[in-house]
């Protein structure tokens, strides 16, 4: 397993453990209540669904370039935010690993 599999897979699970603690702690309506407290919160809030369009713009051409139907990770990041893109990047790096003799980004 190389470095970045590592890492990745380090980042998915330290994230995805805290989300479930503040998902038990606020619920997932609170998370959103959170970002709209103040225009300093709302403005983190739209920076980060922007991120998230734009990785999936990304997402999409990778996906399509690679035979994979795109649409259901786009329904992922949008309930799971970059827990789906971090899912994403890791059954990438799987795949690529999986594959040694294709030539993939």
């Amino acid at each position: 397993m190389n470095i970045k599999r590592i890492a990745l897979w380090v980042i998915f699970i330290s994230f995805s453990v805290f989300s479930l603690w503040v998902m038990w702690n606020v619920g997932y309506a609170g998370i959103w209540q959170a970002g709209m407290e103040s225009s300093g919160s709302f403005q983190i809030l739209l920076d980060l669904v922007i991120c998230c369009l734009i990785i999936c713009s990304w997402m999409n051409a990778d996906a399509r370039s690679r035979d994979i139907n795109p649409y259901p990770w786009f329904v992922a990041v949008a309930s799971t935010g970059s827990i789906a893109i971090l899912v994403y990047l890791i059954v990438r790096e799987h795949n690529k690993s999986a594959t040694p003799n294709l030539q993939t980004n």
